[in-house]
């Protein structure tokens, strides 16, 4: 089953585990990367393109579908539901 949710993490504080264990934990969601420089000003350039498109009907969607796949990091821990 796919999780409903799930957590982009982006910039220095997505290199450390820890940090993105805790994220995880807390939301009780997986917590994916993307490794590409700059990765936090990424969804604001896909933006600025999707509205320079805007009047031709391309989706967010399809202005995305060429971003780099986002990894997968972390899970929950078992039982952080609970706490």
């Amino acid at each position: 089953a796919v999780p409903r949710t799930r957590i982009l993490a982006t910039g220095g504080a997505s290199h450390n585990k820890k940090i993105l264990q805790v994220l995880s934990d807390v939301f009780n969601a997986p917590v994916y990367t993307i490794d590409t420089t700059n990765s936090a000003c990424l969804g604001s350039a896909y933006r600025a393109i999707h509205g320079l498109v805007a009047e031709t009907s391309v989706s967010l969607a399809d202005v995305v579908k060429l971003a780099p796949e986002p990894k997968l990091a972390v899970t929950p821990a078992a039982g952080a539901e609970e706490v």
